[in-house]
């Protein structure tokens, strides 16, 4: 097991604190590095592959960006140029809401579907090889302490 000190290369020791805190953010680029590998060959970028999850839970009902923003995993995306990007390939479409002429609605594409479930054994198998190491206690142990950082 790499201790973060040497992934830094740091010769300083680190209070517990700031030590925990690089560790995570050091650990957080590697998670995202990976899953950009798996990703990469598609054309998609993570947060573009969020949105697509988003509308395929929506489960044929429309998303509207809003929705879709305060979904998202990285809050800082701009999620109408992902949206934007998304139609250019053929994985969603946009449409003016029937009823209400101010809504737009959102919605995945059969093709968008397709995508998704040509990537969903791969990035399984992605999170799987991530969290190996991990008994399933030690992962419920790891959620846990992940969500009382964020409370």
């Amino acid at each position: 097991i790499m201790k973060i000190e040497e992934a830094i290369k740091t010769m300083h020791p680190m209070g517990l604190t700031t030590k925990t805190v690089i560790n995570l953010m050091y650990t957080s680029r590697a998670v995202e590095e990976a899953i950009q590998t798996v990703l990469k060959p598609h054309d998609l970028s993570i947060p573009q592959y969020n949105v697509l999850r988003i509308l395929r839970g929506q489960k044929g009902q429309p998303a509207n960006a809003s929705t879709i923003q305060e979904r998202m995993v990285d809050k800082s995306s701009n999620t109408t140029r992902l949206i934007d990007k998304l139609i250019k390939k053929g994985w969603v479409r946009r449409q003016v809401c029937a009823n209400n002429r101010r809504k737009v609605e959102i919605f995945i594409t059969a093709d968008g579907l397709a995508t998704l479930t040509e990537l969903d054994p791969l990035t399984e198998a992605n999170n799987e090889e991530l969290v190996c190491q991990f008994s399933n206690e030690e992962l419920n142990t790891l959620n846990n302490l992940l969500d009382k950082l964020r409370s």
